[in-house]
């Protein structure tokens, strides 16, 4: 079944995008939770970190850099990289994605 954001990645579906390459997709979450919130996303799905394998490293590394490059993009200099991993953890759509968060004071704990 395609997820909401293969089907973004596929274009069927609109979306904000801020960063676009050959393995990877940002774009605005549509209920952003700080001023900015992009969700980056890999176009090979994984559904979750957990299910990541060995031959993912160059995948995840690339990931967190282009989450980076956002926050570079975005002129945030302080910023919040999450991964929620299950549905116990707040993962409502299975397909691998980081959580770009920046624009405001981030309180710790988070959740």
């Amino acid at each position: 079944m395609s997820t909401v954001f293969q089907k973004i990645i596929d274009r069927q579906i609109p979306a904000t995008i801020v960063h676009e390459d050959d393995r990877a997709l940002a774009f605005r979450d549509v209920n952003p939770q700080a001023p900015v919130h992009v969700l980056v996303v890999p176009k090979s799905p994984i559904a979750k970190l957990a299910d990541a394998k060995a031959d993912d490293r160059d995948l995840l590394g690339h990931l967190l850099l282009v989450a980076r490059d956002v926050a570079v993009k975005e002129q945030l200099g302080d910023f919040r990289i999450v991964i929620n991993n299950g549905a116990g953890a707040g993962q409502s759509v299975f397909h691998l994605h980081l959580h770009v968060l920046g624009g405001r004071p981030m309180g710790w704990p988070p959740g």
